[in-house]
C-alpha cells in the first residue's frame, strides 16, 4: 500500500512539473522580446548607478554580443541563460566602467578586453574545483560515480525550471548519479533567505527534500505564514522549525554555502557542478545526458587503468 510520504512526494513532484512547464511556456513568450525593454536583468546589479548610467549600461547590454558563443546580445543571454558566466562577467565589467566615469564606448572596450570578452570554445565543463559538501543535503547512492552539486535559490524562476530536469536525470541514472544541494539565496529575492533557512531547519527533522519540493511548489509565496503552513502539511515540529530557522547554526550554514559558491565561481542560480566541474550548458536532461555519459566513460577508464 502506498505510504502517505510517497503520495505526498508524487503530488509535489507532479505539481512542480506542471508549474515548471507552465513557467517555461510563459517565459518563452515573454523572453522573446523582454530583454530589449526590461529595466532589470538576472544577475545584473545596477545598484548605485544614476538614471543616466543605468540607461547607458542597459543600452550597451542590449546592443553588444555575449562572448559565450550563443550569438545573443548580452541582455538576451542574461534573460535566456542566467547561468552563463560570460554575460554575467561582461555586464559586471560594463557596470564597473560606467561607475568609474568611463564613456559607453570605453565601457564596451573594457568588457571586450576583459577575461570574459574572449570568445571561448563552448566548453561545457570548466576545470574541476573543490566544493565542501559535508553535511549538505544529498539524494542518490552514496557510492555514485557522478556527484552533481547544485547551488540554488528557492525564489529563482530559473531554479524551479531545473527541478524536474534534475529529478528526471536522477531517474535516468539511479545508480550512477547523486545530487547535493547548496543554498545560494540571492539578495534580489526578498524571501529566498527565509526559504533557505526553512529547508535547512526541515533537514534537522529529516525532511529536507520534502521541504525542498514544497518550497519550489509554492515559490510564488515564501512568506513565513506560507512556510509554516507547509510545515504543518509535512507534519514537522513547527516550534522547533521556527527556532532552528532563527538559530546561529542555520545562519552559519547558509553563509558557508554562499561562501563556497562564491569561491567556486557561482555567479547566478541555478549553477551546477559535475564532479567539481562547473557546467555551462542548459540544465535540461537532453543536454546533460551526453555530459554524464562522457564522465562515466572517464570513470570506467580510470578504474580499468587502476586494476
Amino acid at each position: 500500500m502506498e505510504s502517505a510520504y510517497n503520495r505526498t512526494m508524487a503530488f509535489l513532484s507532479r505539481r512542480i512539473s506542471i508549474l515548471a512547464s507552465a513557467c517555461l511556456f510563459a517565459c518563452s513568450l515573454l523572453l522573446a522580446q523582454e530583454w530589449k525593454t526590461a529595466a532589470t536583468l538576472p544577475g545584473v546589479d545596477l545598484t548605485g548607478l544614476s538614471v543616466k548610467q543605468k540607461a547607458e549600461v542597459l543600452k550597451i547590454l542590449r546592443e553588444n554580443n555575449c562572448s559565450c558563443g550563443c550569438s545573443m546580445k548580452m541582455a538576451q543571454c542574461r534573460m535566456e541563460d542566467p547561468a552563463c558566466s560570460y554575460s554575467t562577467g561582461l555586464a559586471a565589467t560594463v557596470i564597473e566602467a560606467i561607475k568609474a566615469g568611463k564613456s559607453p564606448d570605453m565601457a564596451v572596450i573594457a568588457a571586450q578586453t576583459s577575461r570574459f570578452g574572449v570568445q571561448h570554445e563552448n566548453k561545457l565543463l570548466d576545470d574541476a574545483v573543490k566544493i565542501p559538501v559535508a553535511g549538505s543535503p544529498v539524494t542518490g547512492p552514496a557510492d555514485a560515480s557522478i556527484t552533481i552539486v547544485e547551488f540554488s535559490d528557492f525564489q529563482c524562476p530559473y531554479c524551479i525550471q531545473a527541478v524536474p530536469e534534475l529529478e528526471a536525470l536522477l531517474k535516468v541514472y539511479p545508480k550512477q548519479v547523486k545530487l547535493i544541494f547548496k543554498q545560494f539565496p540571492l539578495e534580489i529575492h526578498s524571501d529566498a533567505y527565509r526559504a533557505a533557512t526553512a529547508a535547512l531547519a526541515a533537514q534537522k527533522q529529516g525532511k529536507f527534500w520534502e521541504m525542498h519540493y514544497a518550497l519550489f511548489g509554492h515559490h510564488q509565496d515564501l512568506s513565513l505564514d506560507a512556510i509554516l503552513k507547509i510545515t504543518r502539511e509535512l507534519k514537522l515540529d513547527e516550534a522547533r522549525l521556527r527556532s532552528d530557522m532563527d538559530s546561529k547554526e542555520i545562519r552559519e550554514i547558509v553563509s558557508k554555502d554562499l561562501q563556497d559558491g562564491n569561491k567556486a565561481g557561482v555567479e547566478g542560480t541555478p549553477t551546477i557542478f559535475i564532479n567539481g566541474q562547473r557546467y555551462n550548458g542548459r540544465i535540461e536532461v537532453a543536454n546533460l545526458r551526453p555530459v554524464i555519459d562522457g564522465e562515466l566513460k572517464k570513470t570506467e577508464k580510470r578504474e580499468t587503468a587502476s586494476r
